[in-house]
């Protein structure tokens, strides 16, 4: 009887699956993050949170508490696993893998340091590792040096390849899919939930046509009404639609890690005057913010314009958050590329190859005339000499009073 447990091994079980990308993309950016390595003098990078994991090898990986990374050196790539996942990680990553056990506490930093070596200089993402797992990175690697690689992954990661912007296109397509599925089910005396749920088996019907041999997860939809709309990320109730009630539309198709959005402002049935006018005018907002979005602009110059368009209007003092954000490999719970963000503290100069959205919101409180949260939202890939918007659905009253 066998008695030895071992610490890790490779688990190469089954044969590799299809992944999101051809193995030149992976090549590409292995390639970019290896430039960083050269540039900071490293000699090795182990990657931890979810998005850079994905991006460098494939594999979104599922933490339920166990740390998961890659280890990336001048000549090896080698995602690190839990026993739990099996060979998953491996037939879903590019390159190698390695599977650690739950025999003996701390596994994988063994693993880790199998792989990257003792006595290195050690690139490290600083906004994702925490403060007891960097403890356990000193004491297993004994790095002679740990430096910061998260902000130059994220400035590789803002500039989107011609794959990459495909992946994306799609997803933006299957949005759309999910709004008409909602706008069909939308009708007074119907509760959020269930018109939540018509959006989501949508799209997950669509993701699972177009992509037969992805993984398939946490598609899902924000559907909100009345108060509920006040806030962007406000959870689905089982609240019941009335006529005139305010509505916001939020479809989040999930493709391989790539999270993509559709959101807009609707009314059931009917809309009030002053509603209508502040609707308008969050609208005429959007539609000038997507007239900004250029080459050679920078972010906080378009924040600046859309703050002035709506302090001219006397709505400024209404707006929720900042205007857009880039896409790429994030979710509601991993990922951000911070540094392409349309805020007043953000200087990033735009450039073709970017991904973006435009999504002016305006939350009018309880009580007053027009009370309620106002959203459009549209994705756009920013070209040489302007940008494409590749969101569908229609935004505004003309098409979005329903039921």
């Amino acid at each position: 009887m066998r008695t030895d447990r071992p610490q890790f091994h490779p688990f190469h079980n089954g044969e590799k699956a299809s992944l999101p990308f051809a193995p030149d993309e992976y090549e590409a950016r292995l390639a970019g993050l290896r430039q960083i390595m050269l540039a900071k003098d490293l000699d090795t990078i182990v990657l931890t949170s979810m998005h850079c994991v994905a991006y460098y090898s494939g594999f979104l990986y599922c933490s339920f508490g166990r740390p998961y990374g890659v280890v990336v050196t001048a000549d090896n790539m080698v995602t690190i696993g839990a026993g739990i996942d099996a060979g998953q990680p491996w037939r879903r990553c590019y390159g190698d893998a390695i599977t650690y056990t739950d025999w003996e506490r701390d596994n994988f930093w063994r693993a880790v340091a199998h792989i990257a070596g003792s006595g290195k200089a050690v690139g490290i993402e600083t906004d994702h590792l925490t403060l007891a797992q960097r403890d356990k990175l000193t004491a297993f690697l004994a790095p002679s040096r740990l430096e910061d690689i998260a902000q130059q992954s994220m400035r590789q990661r803002m500039m989107k390849s011609d794959a990459e912007i495909a992946l994306i296109r799609e997803g933006a397509r299957v949005a759309d899919v999910g709004g008409y599925a909602i706008r069909d089910a939308i009708r007074a005396g119907t509760r959020e939930i269930d018109i939540a749920m018509a959006g989501r088996d949508a799209m997950e019907m669509e993701i699972a046509k177009a992509f037969p041999d992805a993984e398939y997860r946490d598609t899902w939809v924000w559907f909100q009404s009345g108060l509920n709309t006040d806030g962007a990320h406000n959870p689905v109730t089982g609240r019941v639609l009335e006529t005139g009630d305010i509505l916001s539309l939020n479809t989040f198709p999930m493709i391989s890690g790539y999270y993509t959005a559709l959101e807009r402002t609707l009314f059931v049935e009917q809309v009030d005057p002053a509603s209508l006018d502040i609707w308008k005018a969050n609208v005429a907002a959007h539609e000038y913010g997507m007239s900004l979005l250029k080459p050679g602009v920078s972010c906080a110059d378009v924040t600046h314009a859309i703050n002035a368009f709506f302090a001219e209007r006397d709505l400024l003092q209404y707006r929720s958050f900042g205007y857009g954000h880039s896409f790429g490999v994030l979710s509601h719970y991993y990922g951000r590329e911070a540094g392409l963000e349309l805020r007043e503290d953000i200087d990033t100069v735009l450039e073709p190859g970017m991904v973006i959205s435009m999504e002016p919101m305006l939350t009018i409180p309880d009580g007053q005339p027009g009370a309620g949260g106002y959203r459009e939202h549209d994705i756009l890939v920013i070209t040489d000499d302007g940008n494409e918007n590749i969101t569908g659905y229609p935004y505004g009253p003309d098409f979005n009073v329903v039921g």
